[in-house]
């Protein structure tokens, strides 16, 4: 199990989500450290506005990330490396997407909620195994998305970084585990 492994797997997925953006063609809207400013709103249950997206640290992203990702996806209860993978997948698609990924990579009715059921399949799959199948579901999804032409490239590439990260993790688990 990943007890503990939240803030590494925080700090990896930092790196990929970089700095602020407001792109037009982004649903998402203006975003920093790849927190939206929807997600921000939520949060700090009022409206919040670009100016507060922008001034947003790596400290104040923390809660946010293990409350509304992490917690959700019960990242405390997977396998080194599996954890991050799912995580930055709830952090780039969403909780319930991530979800419904897991459930299809271990064949088990798809609600989007990971729970007793799939965590179970999840741990009883090699997560070598769990890692490939994940990030398979994940390219499928991304690639009918009709804004893959626009940042399809970007989402592919960080998937890649992902896996690959996620396969070493899992690699020096095992030689300390």
């Amino acid at each position: 199990m990943s007890v503990n492994n939240f803030e590494r797997c925080f700090q990896l997925l930092l790196k990929d989500e970089g700095g602020f953006v407001n792109d037009p063609k982004d649903k998402g809207g203006a975003t920093n450290l790849g927190i939206t400013i929807g997600t921000l709103s939520g949060w700090v249950r009022y409206p919040a506005t670009v100016e507060m997206v922008k001034a947003l640290t790596p400290d104040d992203v923390r809660p946010i990330y293990k409350k509304n990702y992490w917690d959700c996806i019960k990242g405390d209860q997977l396998p080194i490396g599996v954890d991050y993978c799912v995580f930055d997948c709830a952090v780039n698609s969403g909780v319930m997407r991530a979800g419904k990924f897991s459930q299809l990579s271990v064949g088990v009715s798809v609600d989007g909620f990971i729970g007793t059921i799939t965590l179970k399949q999840i741990n009883a799959m090699h997560p070598d195994d769990f890692v490939r199948a994940f990030t398979q579901e994940r390219i499928e999804y991304l690639h009918r998305l009709d804004t893959f032409d626009r940042f399809g490239r970007g989402w592919l590439n960080r998937i890649s970084r992902v896996r690959i990260k996620s396969l070493e993790m899992i690699d020096e688990s095992s030689l300390t585990g």
